[in-house]
């Protein structure tokens, strides 16, 4: 039996991509609507190898920015053929739009999740080109050494500078979204989402543990070239809504809604469970 799987949101134009339903919604950027998380995989790692090409075509390097959670793991088949020997890995450099303040072999790291997850693949990215947080410091200490660094390779235009302003522009800043609605780790309500003065900065009081974390600011991430937020699972189906659909003025909007490339391209990648709240939204076999 073949299944053919139909979805109505409005303000989109949907049209097939691949296995995936695919829109524009207004101003939230693309949607990708999958019907399994193997489908999605696919999609991102088909995503990031085409930026990936693009982009060294153009500059000669690429710039990604990763986070944790479980996008690590829906990146897990560019370790895999054909991606793990078509993808130009010796040009990638590779940051972390969020961090916890804790060693690198800890449980709660996101650079360890990406080194188990990815980095430790038969990948040869170049060591020196993985640039993650000083753990022996404090996170305040922390967020100013990354920004340092990355003022540095702005300087070489290893990481592109923003046309509008000064901030850095990733080619690729990959975010994940938890059920409350925060990326990175700019976490709904706090002081850290009024934060446009740098380029990284450090929360010491996380609603969600550990407490201590360094981040990206808003400015940063709506500088990047290409932004994607990956988001899988029902529990995250309000937030997915609340971030997307057009839900007025009344509630503060949630920081995955305040993701809004200035000149750079919004891209959601979702399951359908992810995306059962969108408004309109109507699945049919």
């Amino acid at each position: 039996m073949v299944c053919v799987y139909f979805v109505t949101i409005i303000g989109c134009t949907w049209k097939p991509r691949r296995m995936a339903l695919s829109g524009v919604h207004k101003d939230r950027g693309e949607l990708r609507i999958h019907e399994s998380l193997d489908e999605l995989g696919t999609d991102l790692a088909d995503y990031i190898a085409e930026l990936s090409e693009t982009s060294v075509k153009e500059r000669g390097v690429f710039a990604i920015a990763l986070s944790g959670g479980s996008l690590i793991g829906l990146m897990g088949k560019l370790c895999e053929a054909p991606y793990n020997k078509t993808v130009d890995w010796a040009k990638w450099y590779i940051f972390w739009a969020d961090e916890r303040a804790v060693a690198k072999n800890h449980a709660d790291s996101n650079y360890k999740l990406a080194k188990d997850g990815l980095l430790s693949k038969q990948v040869p990215i170049v060591p020196s080109h993985v640039h993650s947080i000083n753990d022996s410091v404090s996170a305040e200490e922390a967020a100013d050494e990354y920004e340092f660094v990355i003022r540095q390779l702005v300087k070489t235009r290893t990481i592109s500078v923003s046309d509008i302003s000064d901030c850095p522009k990733f080619d690729l800043i990959l975010l994940g979204m938890g059920p409350d609605g925060h990326v990175a780790s700019l976490f709904p309500n706090h002081p850290v989402l009024e934060a446009n003065d740098e380029w990284v900065t450090y929360i010491t009081d996380s609603p969600k543990p550990p407490p201590e974390r360094i981040t990206f600011t808003l400015p940063v991430i709506n500088s990047a070239s290409n932004v994607a937020v990956v988001v899988a699972g029902e529990g995250k189906a309000e937030a997915v809504h609340l971030a997307i659909d057009d839900v007025g003025t009344d509630c503060p909007p949630l920081p995955a809604r305040m993701v809004q490339p200035t000149k750079g391209k919004l891209v959601w990648f979702l399951d359908k469970p992810a995306a059962s709240k969108l408004e309109g939204s109507q699945f049919s076999e």
